[in-house]
């Protein structure tokens, strides 16, 4: 039976009160790592998340989980037989998620989007079926998002898919020498208004004999 996410009676308000103090003080801390100083809309994470396959998926990777504003949400949804892994490089936010969400389905780790070949093999897994990221991907170091697509595309299976949530193009020209299929699209009730990428990777397919 699926184990849901620990959500204490009457302490809906506080949580909710508690992500956000927390995602606005990481943002002052941290403004380069977090995209907006507002946490994303139910209407954009549902957006994201709709044409994920969920009785398929068994690995979903991540990136920059924050508050949990994606993770509870992709919890409720995943296979109770798969797994989520978390990769942060804010110890604040780690330690966060792993005193609010108890579900053994969640693994998190502190560290680099760009070390996800190594994480995804210490959780026990070969490749993810989908990977997530809402990383500020426009503000990282030069070099560094380029290292992250590229492992990432490493790591999905075929046919698997890179799901990104930006606030700005920029993400079309790290994902286009990459990925076969890209598609995207705008969710308008999210503040700001927010880009949404698929970044496909094609399934090979046999070559006749």
């Amino acid at each position: 039976m699926k184990k849901k996410n620990r959500v204490l009676p009457g302490k809906r308000s506080s949580t909710f009160l508690g992500q956000w103090s927390m995602f606005f003080r990481q943002f002052i801390k941290h403004p380069g790592m977090i995209g907006s100083v507002i946490p994303s809309s139910r209407q954009l994470v549902d957006s994201m998340l709709e044409g994920v396959d969920w009785q398929r998926t068994r690995l979903f990777v991540e990136y920059g989980p924050g508050v949990g504003t994606f993770t509870r949400p992709i919890l409720d949804r995943l296979h109770p037989d798969a797994t989520l892994l978390a990769i942060d490089l804010n110890l604040d936010f780690v330690a966060y998620l792993e005193a609010e969400i108890a579900d053994p389905r969640l693994r998190i780790v502190h560290g680099s989007a760009a070390d996800v070949r190594r994480f995804i093999k210490e959780a026990g897994y070969a490749q993810a079926d989908y990977v997530l990221s809402g990383i500020p991907f426009s503000t990282l170091p030069d070099g560094v998002g380029q290292a992250i697509c590229a492992e990432t595309r490493s790591v999905l299976k075929d046919g698997g898919a890179f799901l990104v949530y930006q606030y700005s193009g920029y993400m079309r020209r790290l994902l286009s020498p990459l990925f076969e299929e890209i598609r995207e699209r705008v969710e308008w009730r999210n503040i700001p208004p927010c880009r949404m990428f698929v970044a496909m990777k094609r399934e090979i397919l046999a070559q006749a004999a």
